[in-house]
């Protein structure tokens, strides 16, 4: 095996493109969500479900994943991830039908799940010094930014000459490299001592997520009165008792529950977990904005939805020099109040919003996200003692995808049951005879809000879609309220809970619940020449 030295730049190189294979379906797909509904007959909460295909194995694997590369090799594990995406990526470029798509969106997001912890994990191996270990984790960070960015342009070009389906080739043959150089090039690592794999826990967390999603989903599309969907959100309830249960008697456990002493930690979760379910959940609804009410094209839809991505981008390298000099508290919730004062500023959108109109609002929103997201991490580490910063890191992460998987579940929801109670009224006004007001009616209940559209009602087609989109700002409001009231609660607990490590007593609240761990053991164990496997803990100012 190579030391933690060597190969450090083709470590950099293969975590950076692995981490933008993973990541690039998220925002393709959102951008082309009217697309793939025009062209498969999809309901909103079929749409939803196309993008929760992919966070939800990532949200409930993401944690398990990171265990095994520490037993098994990381480099076993990339590669498995690498090739998952491949595989995800070719089912959903030659699938027919809304159910297939799931399939190849469920397989690009195990994919994911393996990348995401281990590439963190090589190139905490490849820098042991946390100071430069730092610069390359920003850079890491950045090719995630970086996929979020390109991703609906690469969408929006593809679109406006071809079909939906080829958003899927890029990560094909790039993940097809990947594979073939890793094989030969890329250093091995692992950090196997006091590790093994927490089934209870994993099975656990897994249904949680599972029925918890699902149950928000199909409540929204059907009523959160239905059996089902009672059921899965008791199941969901039930699931998150036994997993804190589990975990707190595991010898080894994946979340150990002693982070949560930590407010620091508790703090960076909350903002991790509202943080995506905002910035995804917003990516779904506004997709559909401006392919139902303003019937923009792909591209014109994706040079919009870029800003916000690009923004962030933009935002994280002066943020990234700014994280030594100031707290953590202020950029967090200063970005915090910056992400919900924009979410509001865009209540104010309708159907004639010109681009320059949503344009700063959307830099804004961008510039909020950025100051957030890029001293997340690193917060969550700092929060912990050492053997426990592994862990965090993972932890923050797998708080992210839940809260990208709950995204478009809850906000899809608030939309579809805001828009359909409104839609009768704005039917009404706009003068659409009782009748065919019935058919509307009817059909978006049955096929979703954007199958209006498709409907030929004579003389009142215009009329009809007038209402449609008045019916449907009605629902964006809503989410955009919600989203803006979430982002300040959150930013409430950061200025409460995210104390200065001095003050805030962190080794100590932690350590307390975990002094029995030896010091080689948990997550952040040290690998087989002495490299730490999690990041190095990062001082809050």
């Amino acid at each position: 095996m190579q030391g933690p030295r060597a190969g450090r730049g083709i470590t950099l190189v293969m975590a950076c493109l692995g981490v933008f294979v993973a990541y690039l379906p998220v925002t393709t797909v959102s951008v082309s969500l009217p697309a793939i509904q025009r062209a498969l007959g999809a309901s909103t909460s079929q749409l939803s479900w196309v993008s929760d295909a992919f966070v939800l194995p990532m949200a409930a694997l993401i944690l398990t994943t990171g265990v095994w590369g520490d037993v098994h090799g990381r480099k076993r594990v990339f590669r498995t991830g690498t090739a998952l995406c491949a595989l995800g990526a070719t089912v959903s470029l030659t699938s027919g039908s809304v159910q297939w798509l799931w399939v190849g969106q469920v397989f690009s997001g195990l994919g994911a799940a393996a990348l995401l912890p281990t590439t963190l994990a090589l190139i905490g191996h490849a820098v042991p010094d946390h100071r430069e270990r730092g610069r390359f984790i920003g850079l890491w960070a950045m090719s995630l930014l970086a996929s979020l960015a390109v991703g609906p342009l690469i969408a929006g070009v593809l679109l406006e000459h071809v079909a939906w389906r080829w958003i899927f080739l890029l990560p094909v043959p790039v993940s097809l490299v990947v594979l073939v150089v890793a094989a030969f090039r890329l250093p091995d690592s692992r950090a196997p001592h006091g590790r093994r794999l927490d089934w209870p826990g994993q099975i656990t967390a897994a249904v949680t997520v599972t029925a918890v999603v699902y149950g928000v989903i199909e409540g929204g599309a059907n009523g959160f009165g239905e059996p089902a969907v009672v059921g899965a959100l008791v199941l969901g309830a039930l699931g998150a008792a036994v997993f804190v249960a589990v975990e707190r008697r595991s010898s080894s456990p994946m979340l150990d529950p002693a982070l949560f002493r930590s407010p620091a930690f508790t703090a960076t979760a909350l903002v991790a977990m509202i943080s995506f379910l905002g910035l995804i959940g917003f990516f779904f609804v506004l997709s559909l904005y401006f392919g139902v009410v303003q019937h923009l094209t792909t591209l014109q839809a994706a040079s919009r939805m870029v800003m916000v991505s690009g923004a962030s981008l933009v935002a994280s390298v002066p943020v990234g020099r700014l994280m030594h000099r100031v707290s953590a508290r202020i950029m967090i919730t200063g970005g915090l109040v910056v992400t919900a004062g924009s979410l509001l500023s865009l209540t104010g959108l309708d159907a004639h919003t010109s681009f320059g109109s949503i344009a700063w609002r959307l830099v804004l929103l961008g510039l909020g996200l950025g100051a957030v997201l890029t001293p997340m991490t690193a917060s969550a580490v700092s929060a912990v003692p050492h053997h426990l910063a592994g862990m965090a890191a993972a932890g923050n992460n797998a708080f992210r995808q839940v809260g990208a998987a709950l995204g478009p579940a809850v906000l899809g929801s608030l939309l579809t049951t805001r828009a359909l109670h409104a839609l009768p009224g704005h039917l009404a006004e706009a003068g659409v005879p009782a009748q065919t007001g019935e058919r509307v009616l009817a059909t978006a209940r049955e096929h979703g809000l954007a199958a209006v559209a498709g409907l030929d009602l004579d003389t009142a087609t215009g009329q009809a879609l007038a209402a449609l989109g008045g019916s449907f700002l009605d629902g964006l409001r809503l989410c955009l309220v919600v989203s803006a009231s979430l982002a300040l609660l959150a930013a409430l607990a950061c200025a409460v809970l995210l104390r200065p490590a001095s003050s805030a007593g962190r080794p100590s609240a932690v350590a307390a619940g975990s002094a029995a761990a030896p010091a080689g053991a948990g997550p952040a164990a040290r690998t087989t020449d002495g490299a730490a496997s999690g990041p190095e803990p990062v001082r809050t100012p």
